[in-house]
């Protein structure tokens, strides 16, 4: 499963590394939204949940759909700026069909999840898919989708108003305390990019991250087969300590690439009994079920969505899932008339750190 990003031709000057204040907030909602997925941040996710106003956290729960599962492409900036008020200045200046068909592919729990033209705000058939998408996702998504899409300027100030208030409660403080990092990891990158090329920046951004050996193209280990093109427009990369181990790249038609990869590596796993280890490896020794586990480490999916996601049958896909089930690597909850599977991040996480990342990325 790879994701081609095609540079043929590309000056390396078109490859721009730089930090973004919305990227890495962007980050932090994550942490505070799937804290399973970060243990090692999870004592700051409990403090400034704790410390939030009560209005701000609802708001933070009402929008978390663009950026638990997966980020809506605006918020992971391909031209960053100094401050944050100035990346948000840009999101105001896409247009509502672009926002809101941004919001609602990642809001919708996918990223193969695609609307096209006419968007959603436009079609009446393209509504009525996001919503019925959104509602198999859960009662809150549903809402958020019906708002954006009977008024789309309120939605989209609203959001903008909350990240303002993150500033204010809590980003402030975790952007001074991580830039220092950040513009060391910088340093690095551009220092190589200037001496020694595009491959061997590359090769220090993650190795999940190459060229290929005709210097046309960069190749990323991701959840699906995938392809974007960067004519014109180059590659971005953005670094993060706050969204390690995750490797999140935008990619979509219509969007510069830009790929935003961690700073640090994870730090080793907890050991577990040799038994444990030999029944759950053997669930995973199937390339399928390895395939649905890296699409619910994004978030709970049903067997419906799983089953359309892999061009799979829903039996084929249950009997899988009853594999990953009995080694204790997920959970099922009903939610009305949806089961709902969610990968268990604790018992993935003392398989190793290496599993846990190619699964999360």
């Amino acid at each position: 499963m790879t994701l081609r990003i095609d540079i043929a031709g590309l000056p390396a000057g078109r490859l721009r590394f730089a930090a973004s204040p919305l990227a890495e907030l962007t980050a932090m909602l994550h942490v505070l939204a799937e804290p399973g997925h970060h243990p090692r941040l999870a004592a700051w996710a409990s403090d400034v949940w704790a410390g939030l106003p009560p209005e701000l956290a609802e708001r933070l729960r009402e929008a978390e759909f663009l950026w638990r599962s997966s980020r809506a492409d605006f918020l992971v900036p391909a031209r960053p700026r100094q401050t944050l008020a100035e990346e948000l200045d840009e999101v105001d200046r896409i247009d509502d069909e672009t926002y809101a068909t941004a919001a609602l592919t990642t809001t919708c729990g996918s990223s193969r999840v695609h609307f096209g033209a006419p968007s959603p705000l436009a079609d009446p058939t393209a509504r009525e898919r996001a919503l019925g998408l959104a509602q198999a996702r859960g009662a809150l998504q549903e809402a958020f989708a019906e708002r954006l899409l009977a008024d789309p300027a309120a939605v989209r100030a609203r959001v903008r108003h909350t990240l303002e208030q993150c500033a204010e409660a809590f980003f402030a403080a975790a952007w001074a305390g991580v830039t220092a990092q950040l513009a060391a990891d910088l340093r690095l990158k551009n220092e190589l990019l200037r001496r020694q090329g595009i491959g061997a920046a590359l090769a220090s951004v993650s190795g999940a991250v190459a060229l290929t050996p005709e210097g046309d193209c960069i190749l990323v280990d991701k959840l699906q087969d995938s392809a974007t093109a960067a004519h014109g427009t180059g590659v971005t990369f953005i670094p993060t300590v706050f969204g390690r181990p995750h490797l999140v790249v935008v990619h979509a038609p219509g969007w510069r690439p830009v790929v935003q990869y961690p700073v640090a590596e994870p730090g080793p796993s907890e050991p577990v009994s040799l038994e444990t280890v030999t029944r759950r490896l053997e669930a995973l020794a199937h390339p399928v079920r390895l395939r649905l586990l890296r699409t619910l480490a994004r978030g709970p999916h049903t067997t419906g969505e799983l089953a359309h996601a892999w061009g799979l049958s829903p039996p084929e896909v249950s009997r899988h899932l009853a594999v990953l089930r009995r080694a204790g690597l997920l959970t099922a909850r009903r939610q009305g008339r949806y089961v709902h599977y969610t990968l268990n991040l604790p018992e993935t996480t003392t398989l190793g750190t290496d599993l846990l990342a190619a699964v999360l990325r």
